[in-house]
This record gives structure tokens, sequence and C-alpha cells, in this order.
């Protein structure tokens, strides 16, 4: 186990980081260019991310990014 001490400037600015690749990877993941093999590379990532965002963001912000199942054509 790590930990990381930070302070609320720099947790404000992670929670706002964490949040445009998550925002990022959904639009990604609606789109039915991308081959399968991708989108589950990029559904894996998205896990790691949020479950990185859960111990940064408050449960309000958090509610917003709860993995959906989605549907690879």
């Amino acid at each position: 186990m790590l930990g990381l001490l930070i302070n609320n400037k720099e947790q404000v600015e992670l929670v706002h980081v964490i949040e445009r690749e998550l925002e990022e990877l959904l639009l990604d993941l609606g789109d039915h260019r991308i081959d399968k093999v991708v989108k589950e590379a990029m559904k894996q990532r998205y896990k790691l991310l949020f479950q990185l965002y859960q111990r940064v963001a408050n449960e309000e912000d958090v509610r917003k990014y709860i993995p959906r199942k989605v549907k690879v054509d």
C-alpha cells in the first residue's frame, strides 16, 4: 500500500484531470468506429481511473462517473 499527501489545491487539480480523462473515455467508448479490442482496453483504463477518482473526489461528483455497462459493437 502506498500513501500520498497532497494539499487542497493539488486535490482539486487531480480531480479535474481525472474528470477530463473519464469524460474523454466515455466519449470514445460511444464511438462505433473504434475496434472492440481497443474498447476493452479503454474500459479497463476507465475502471482504474474511476477507482482513483473515488479516492480524491466527493461522493456527489463520483456518482456522475459510476461505470455503466457499455455495449461494444
